[in-house]
């Protein structure tokens, strides 16, 4: 006979009642913690400064945010940047004010969670109260501080990276759960190292989601009424894991560049993969395409002329089939462009003609090959002395093209294809 559905009743999720309460009980980001760190040392010491963490979800931001507080005896104040405004951070700002100048004098802690959702006039107006030290900021962001944060605001904190948790990490978190939490351990539900082990290796490094997917993998057995945890629920509890691509940060720039470099060192197994990558993370294939038409002309030039004419088929494969129809047009597209020979020509040619333009300014065109449609035009000199190349063998012709200022100048470098 199974226990009630206990955990059909209404509770805090198991991340919640799992999550670590000292600096000792927070597996994983050994890196941050080690007893001599900048970070450790300041948080034993009470000697707190205005930080962003930096990672993945579920790697313990928000905890380790809250354990510094605990720690430290300080004041702890929590915002999302999602839905809060200027209005929650004055109020912010006096509650620390009036809680620092007290008889207590105590420090306050603003942990702003998704800071980078905050817009540049929102993070404006943090600057005065971080720089006086009116409160210790600690930010939360899943994407790169570098783009997200304005620079101002970023010099005055340190950035702290946390790693994804490992598989052994998880798994460790998960036994803890089965073991110490009164609900999960109460539900008569048989969980296999097995099923832990799959858990851990779907949580991609997220402990949030690894405990979310062992609580409703129990849930589901109950409902179901088995006593053991199959392959078959485990499937069914684990919702489908977004990859980690963002099309508008960090991730989003690496990948792309990752694709551009497997295709530049024609390797066309890791251009295969990166283009999968995109695509499944949900890009848009329209981005993608136009990233291969210019590595086409960048990258393979005129050593093979077939890569543009292909590249822009598969724009057209693109554009009248969509995804995921178009999928196997950009696959082809990207083996085509990573077995192709290599000529950067083209690219190297635009560079250092771009150079001088900018260098010189708009320089004149020479007369003799300036159009002369009229007569004044024709009597101030323009296309006086033009050779006509059609009139010369081979239509090849002895003549300057170039401003005086740039006369004999070499832009394009002949190479053997």
């Amino acid at each position: 006979m199974l226990f009630p559905d206990l955990l059909s009743m209404p509770r805090e999720p198991l991340a919640i009642r799992m999550r670590p309460q000292t600096l000792d009980d927070i597996k994983g980001q050994e890196h941050l913690l080690k007893k001599d760190g900048i970070l450790y040392q300041a948080i034993k010491n009470n000697q707190l400064f205005s930080m962003i963490f930096w990672g993945p979800p579920g790697t313990g931001k928000t905890t380790l945010a809250y354990i510094i507080s605990q720690t430290t005896s300080s004041h702890f104040i929590r915002i999302n940047a999602v839905t809060s405004g200027i209005a929650d951070l004055k109020k912010a700002i006096q509650e620390a004010k009036k809680i620092k100048s007290s008889l207590w004098s105590q420090e306050t802690i603003l942990f702003i969670d998704e800071i980078h959702r905050f817009n540049k006039a929102q993070q404006d107006f943090l600057l005065p109260f971080v720089e006086h030290n009116d409160i210790i900021l600690i930010g939360a962001t899943t994407e790169n501080p570098s783009f997200e944060v304005i620079a101002p605001l970023l010099s005055r904190c340190t950035v702290f990276v946390l790693q994804p948790l490992s598989k052994e990490h998880l798994i460790d978190i998960l036994q803890d759960a089965c073991l110490k939490d009164k609900i999960v351990s109460q539900a008569s539900v048989n969980i296999g190292k097995d099923a832990l082990q799959h858990i851990a290796e779907y949580a991609f490094g997220d402990a949030r989601f690894a405990l979310n997917t062992l609580e409703q993998v129990i849930h589901l057995a109950q409902q179901q009424n088995k006593k053991t945890i199959t392959k078959e629920l485990l499937f069914e509890a684990l919702q489908k894991k977004s990859l980690l691509y963002d099309k508008n940060a960090e991730e989003h720039y690496n990948i792309i560049s990752a694709l551009h470099k497997s295709m530049r060192d024609s390797d066309v197994d890791a251009a295969i993969y990166w283009t999968v990558r995109m695509l499944e993370g949900g890009e848009d294939p329209k981005y993608v395409v136009r990233r291969m038409i210019r590595f086409a002309s960048e990258d393979i030039g005129l050593a093979d002329p077939e890569a543009l004419k292909l590249a822009i088929a598969a724009k057209e494969s693109v554009l009248f089939l969509g995804m995921p129809e178009c999928s196997t047009a950009l696959i082809q597209l990207a083996a085509y462009l990573a077995k192709a020979p290599k000529d950067n020509s083209c690219y190297t040619a635009y560079l250092q003609a771009k150079e001088d333009v900018e260098a010189f300014g708009p320089l004149p065109v020479p007369l003799h090959i300036r159009n002369a449609p009229t007569k004044l035009m024709q009597d101030l000199g323009y296309g006086k002395g033009y050779k006509y190349a059609h009139d010369y063998k081979a239509a090849k012709v002895d003549q300057e093209h170039l401003p005086k200022e740039l006369k004999g100048k070499k832009y394009w470098k002949t190479k053997k294809w």
